[in-house]
């Protein structure tokens, strides 16, 4: 993800890409690293975030992991750098001092568990069907080296589903013999996760009703469906007021 967000921002005429940071290739070429050869002079990925800062940022795209992504989000905003977030696990400590450091006015954040744009309107559409049909369950799928699951799409979804559909039915059982066999359960939606090499990133949301059944389903098959979205973020960050959740804010 990020060799691919250095080759769209690099290719984007009103963006201008001036570091990057990663430690397990810091050293390397970035026009190397991230397939630009020509398009990004003699920068040399970093190992330490703080290249940011020698470098002038105004915008930091962060594709890290749980691990990370929470402290990182607080740092760039300590430094005042406007922060698009799109890895998934920020913790509720790191995330309520984000949202501080963001209404204190120094920089903004947009924080999206997914950029592609029909991955936001299937969480659109989802939320709209579940006022109508609250019987629903959600089946992610993605590549086997993505590090966490359920997905953030598939916990935001079943986020909104909640919410929409108020009280939620009774659940099947089934889960007993063998636990774990119906999903694990967010917000009170089951949510089930399929990992195997020869996916990207891929979501149905399915529907359930008196003689009839609804499902809608979103498929990445690239990264580079993550990209417009992903830009889009760097240009309105800027502009936002203090930290929002979700792409659908912009569009």
């Amino acid at each position: 993800m990020g060799a691919e967000v250095c080759r769209a921002v690099a290719a984007a005429a009103d963006l201008d890409l001036v570091a990057a940071v990663d430690p397990g290739v810091a050293g390397r070429s970035l026009a190397e690293v991230a397939g630009l050869e020509g398009a990004v002079g003699e920068l040399v990925v970093a190992e330490d975030r703080s290249a940011l800062l020698e470098a002038g940022t105004e915008v930091a795209v962060e594709f890290t992991g749980p691990g990370a992504v929470g402290d990182n989000l607080v740092w760039l905003l300590e430094q005042g750098i406007h922060a698009v977030v799109g890895a998934t696990g920020i913790g509720e400590a790191d995330l309520a001092r984000a949202r501080e450091l963001a209404a204190a006015g120094a920089a903004n954040a947009l924080v999206a568990p997914n950029f592609a744009i029909g991955a936001v309107l299937l969480m659109g559409f989802a939320e709209q069907a579940a006022r109508h049909l609250p019987h629903v369950e959600v089946v992610e799928l993605h590549h086997d080296r993505k590090v966490d699951a359920p997905s953030g799409t598939a916990l935001r979804t079943a986020e909104l589903v909640a919410e929409a559909r108020g009280t939620a039915p009774d659940a099947p059982a089934g889960d007993d013999a063998h636990p774990g066999a119906r999903g694990a359960t967010h917000a009170g939606v089951r949510v089930h996760s399929v990992r195997l090499p020869g996916l990207v990133a891929h979501q149905e949301v399915i529907f359930g009703g008196q003689g009839q059944t609804l499902t809608i389903r979103h498929d990445s098959l690239d990264r580079s469906s993550f990209m417009p979205g992903v830009l889009l973020a760097c240009r309105e960050v800027a502009g936002l007021d203090g930290l929002v959740v979700g792409l659908e804010h912009l569009l």
